[in-house]
């Protein structure tokens, strides 16, 4: 017998085979998860606002990460690069997504610097920034369910995943399961801290991956589970 022959049969055997399981394994998981929860409805969108490329800019239609940067964007600097880092470089490729940051108008001179400063020569047609009067940026803000308000300049750290059909993502039980374990109340996450690293990277990311997730399935005629919403959670938590 031909030993070297049949270890090498073994050996392209195991290479063909392993990939093929690890899909098989990976197949129920990508129709069995859980779509990311509706924590906001009827979201206002952005028909007020201009935009800095001159064209519209609006929530309908696509996957939104929903920023406001306020009278200062330099100040927001950090919380511009590692949304850039953590979310932007990750999903620019993905169809329909933007990002899109909501500025007082009077502030273009100041995003330009802004956008210098965290392109390093990158492309970023899929990241606008809109201008508008003050009234409408908090009108805008006022349609966002949210547990901390704009500050005096119009700003906030938060920012905010809005879907095709204008409807705010995130989490009704954000538990650990350490306190699901203890039985603690039950909060939720509605939007996500850019100051804050592990929360944009562990949360947020997972968070616009799932959504992605749902929307390709629905494209494929695979998704089959309703989008859990804030009244559901309500209603099991009464009845618990």
């Amino acid at each position: 017998m031909d030993y070297k022959k049949v270890s090498r049969y073994v050996v392209l055997g195991i290479l063909f085979f392993l990939p093929v399981t690890f899909l098989l394994f990976l197949y129920p998981a990508t129709h069995n998860y859980t779509p990311l929860d509706i924590v906001n409805e009827s979201v206002l969108d952005l028909q007020q606002f201009s935009s800095d490329s001159k064209e519209q800019v609006l929530l309908k239609d696509h996957i939104t990460v929903l920023g406001f940067f306020g009278d200062n964007p330099l100040d927001k600097a950090t919380a511009a690069s590692n949304l850039k880092e953590l979310v932007y470089d990750k999903f620019k490729g993905f169809k329909r997504f933007q990002i899109v940051i909501v500025m007082p108008t009077g502030t273009e001179e100041a995003v330009k610097k802004l956008k210098m400063e965290i392109s390093s020569y990158e492309d970023l047609r899929f990241w606008h920034f809109i201008f508008g009067e003050p009234r409408d940026i908090q009108k805008a803000f006022l349609t966002l369910k949210s547990k901390t308000n704009l500050s005096e300049n119009l700003d906030t750290d938060h920012v905010f995943i809005i879907d095709k059909d204008l409807n705010q993502r995130g989490r009704l039980d954000d538990r650990t399961d350490n306190e699901l374990e203890k039985n603690k109340s039950v909060y939720g996450l509605d939007s996500y801290d850019c100051i804050e690293v592990a929360e944009i990277k562990n949360k947020m990311s997972e968070d616009m991956r799932i959504l992605f997730t749902e929307y390709r399935q629905k494209r494929k005629g695979e998704f089959n589970s309703d989008t859990r919403r804030a009244s559901d959670l309500k209603a099991e938590t009464n009845i618990n």
